[in-house]
């Protein structure tokens, strides 16, 4: 199964006899919350889940967005009617990241069907609805590990040993400018690669073969092993989904930046190059 699904065929399963669950991630970060945004208009059926309440723990140590507890994760899912025998379909505002990120929790947890609406809200041309729906209870029990993680020294590891990736702006990665983190950089060895470049203008997914070119130009070759972080595990989810589309399985570094520059023993690499 392809990780994205368009518009026209979301709207032929959902009338179909197999149904996806539609789940709306709507979040921006430093933005307002997105439930005013859902209240206000949402696909037919979409239940609205919070990401930095529902799909990450508490901020500290472990970064902006640590992994959320599981049995909280669970019962989230569940409450929104996800069964393990069912597709499930989440969207967000556009820009992808935040249905990346719910995209990649129920993958790594063992859901065997998830795909993100490729475009987001804007590449629905439907009627909007303001009812919010009433699920029956679902039976998702999440079992991590159906997708690779990294920690900390894993990342590092793989820095050295394969290829990682920096998914945030490139301003970021140099480090000439830091708006978010305790200080500016990358992980030594990492490799600047934008996940803003993996999508048209208008949020949509690059088609699978281009894709695949931008990656191998990366250092995506043969069997080298790829990882992946961002600021804080919500863009570099996104990548991850790009790498997936192009053929390539990757890692995510969940902690990402926002954990690794929290511990000051770590190194800090700036500049273009990977260091």
């Amino acid at each position: 199964m392809k990780p994205i699904i368009t518009a026209s065929e979301y709207l032929s399963e959902s009338e179909g006899p197999r149904p996806p669950v539609l789940l709306d991630i709507r979040w921006q970060l430093g933005g307002p919350h997105g439930r005013p945004d859902y209240d206000a208009g949402h696909l037919p059926g979409a239940v609205f889940v919070d990401l930095d309440a529902e799909l990450a723990g508490p901020a500290g140590s472990g970064g902006r967005h640590p992994l959320p507890d599981l049995e909280t994760f669970g019962a989230v899912m569940r409450r929104a009617g996800v069964r393990r025998d069912t597709p499930v379909v989440v969207y967000d505002g556009g820009q992808g990241w935040a249905a990346a990120r719910a995209w990649w929790l129920l993958r790594w947890t063992g859901h065997p069907e998830v795909r993100v609406l490729d475009g987001g809200l804007g590449a629905w041309t439907g009627e909007l609805d303001t009812k919010t729906p009433e699920p029956v209870e679902g039976d998702f029990r999440p079992v991590p590990g159906a997708l690779p993680l990294l920690d900390a020294d894993g990342a590092a590891a793989l820095a050295r040993s394969g290829l990682l990736l920096d998914a945030r702006a490139a301003e970021r990665y140099r480090g000439d400018v830091e708006p978010i983190d305790r200080v500016g950089g990358h992980i030594p060895g990492a490799v600047s690669a934008p996940t803003v470049l993996n999508v048209t203008e208008d949020g949509r997914f690059l088609p699978a073969d281009a894709l695949a070119s931008r990656f191998s130009a990366l250092g995506a070759e043969g069997d080298t092993e790829i990882g992946v972080y961002c600021g804080s595990g919500v863009s570099g989810a996104h990548e991850v989904l790009a790498l997936e589309i192009a053929g390539l399985r990757a890692a995510l570094y969940a902690g990402s930046w926002s954990e690794w520059s929290s511990d000051e023993s770590r190194p800090v690499a700036t500049g273009s190059d990977p260091g």
